[in-house]
This record gives C-alpha cells, structure tokens and sequence, in this order.
C-alpha cells in the first residue's frame, strides 16, 4: 500500500473570497481572492479523478462538459462527471442545474446570446449538508457565496455558454453540441451502508464515500487509487498523517485511523463500492 499526501494549489480567481474555509489560509486583504484550491498528483493530468474545494463569490459561467465518448473525439482522456458536497451557503444561495422544461438547443443558442439563458436554468437553494451530481452534459452554473468540494473527472476540458457579459472566450457550437437541453432528474445518495459509511454517489465513474472518525481498512483493486480528503479533524493512513485542508491518495490494502469528530470523503473510480 501507499499512502501520499498531495500538493494543494491555490488559484487565484476574480469571482473569489477572501474567507475560505477552516484548514486553509485567507488570502490578505489586498491580495487576489482565491476561488478554488486543488490537490494534484506530480503526474497531474494522469490520475482519473480531481478534488478540489470551490469558493465562488458571485455566480460562476454557464456551463456544460462533454461525455468519455465526446471529448475523446475531441482528443482529450475523458469527458467530466463532476459532483459537489456543499459545506457552507448564505441564505438564498442557489446552483442551477439543468433547464426549467424541455427546450431545443436553437433556443439555449438564443438565450446564451441575450443573456436569458440564465432564466431558462433550473436554479435551486442549496444548504450545509446537500449533495449533488452533475452528469456530463448537464447544462449549470454555481452561484455565489457556496463553499464545496467537487470531485470529478480528471479532465481541463469546460464549454463556456454564457458569461455575464465578461470577455473571456464562451464556446457555443462545442457546448451546444454537447448539451442535454432538458431538466434532470436529481441522483439521489444511496445512503448510509455501515456506521460510520455513507454512500453519496456509486458510479457511473466515481464512488464518492462520506465517513465519520474511527478505525478502518480498505482494499482497492489493483491499478485503482482513491482519495481521501478530510473536511474536518485528522488522522493517519498507514503513517501519513492528515488534517483538515489535506488530500491523501492511497493504493492496495490501507489501515486508516480518524479521531473523533473527523469528517471525510473518500472517493475513487468506477461505478461500484469497494
């Protein structure tokens, strides 16, 4: 087995916060607002997923990613699955998912050139505690002041529909094309399987575990590497110790210790749990 304790890279975004979350640093005041922080392998477009903690201020892009199928046309190792466990929202905070009712993709081309495509989302209030999983395809957007860790597929591949008037490069004919123009019907937790061992998500390509404190042993199969990041309190895998504000992978048969309180997400490839 190993055990490693991954980099954290801090990206600086206009549309983030100066007050993150308990295990990491606040940016001084005069210094740029941090809107994510990553955990990345030395081999960092390798590995099949990605974690990393969102601060968003203001509402983030209107947005789709293509399917494993889509973005290997387009020369990329994957397409993206990504789900987001929300840690923190001000009151009225909201994430949209999908579109209110059926449309067509003409109609979504319209409503990103106005600006309407905002209206046609399905915004929904989120809170401390919920759990989200947005297929590839699914047309979204983040809203301000959430604080989340999203775990994805590992994959730099994003469709810019609608931007809010910015200047950065939106890409309407990849994103349209890509796009289900349809409500989504929300993927429920499967729910608590042990003490202790909550399933948030099983598959299609990512398990995502949430656990509290306590002793464990795990066995991945070979060749598969799962991440353990710790939302609150610390522990030790197989002598790698951890603490809020980390992200471990580890591989093979791992002893894991977490003292009480902790609260974790373990989350590794495929569409079954180990």
């Amino acid at each position: 087995m190993t055990a490693t304790l991954l980099a954290t890279k801090r990206v600086e975004k206009p549309w983030g916060r100066h007050d993150l979350w308990p295990g990491f640093a606040n940016p001084a005041p005069d210094a740029p607002p941090i809107g994510e922080i990553w955990f990345q392998t030395p081999d960092a477009g390798k590995p099949e997923l990605l974690i990393k903690y969102l601060f968003p201020g203001e509402r983030l892009s209107v947005q789709d990613h293509p399917t494993d199928a889509e973005a290997q046309k387009a020369g990329f190792p994957r397409g993206k699955d990504e789900c987001w466990v929300i840690l923190d929202a001000e009151p009225g905070a909201t994430i949209a998912m999908g579109t209110k009712e059926p449309t067509t993709r003409e109609a979504l081309r319209q409503g990103a050139e106005d600006g309407s495509i905002v209206d046609m989302l399905d915004w929904k209030p989120v809170k401390a505690g919920d759990f989200l999983y947005c297929p590839a395809g699914t047309i979204h957007a983040i809203g301000g002041g959430i604080t989340l860790v999203e775990t994805q597929q590992n994959v730099d591949l994003t469709y810019r529909l609608y931007d809010y008037g910015s200047d950065r490069e939106l890409h309407l004919d990849d994103g349209l094309a890509v796009a289900d123009p349809n409500p989504i019907t929300p993927q429920p937790i499967v729910g608590e399987v042990g003490e202790g061992r909550t399933i948030l998500v099983e598959g299609p390509k990512f398990v995502l575990e949430r656990w509290a404190g306590g002793d464990r042993e795990v066995t991945l199969p070979d060749g598969v590497t799962a991440w353990l990041t710790p939302l609150k309190g610390a522990g030790v895998a197989d002598g790698v110790a951890w603490r809020a504000g980390e992200c471990v992978t580890v591989t093979g048969t791992a002893h894991i210790y977490a003292e009480a309180g902790s609260d974790i997400l373990f989350a590794y490839p495929g569409d079954r749990r180990i």
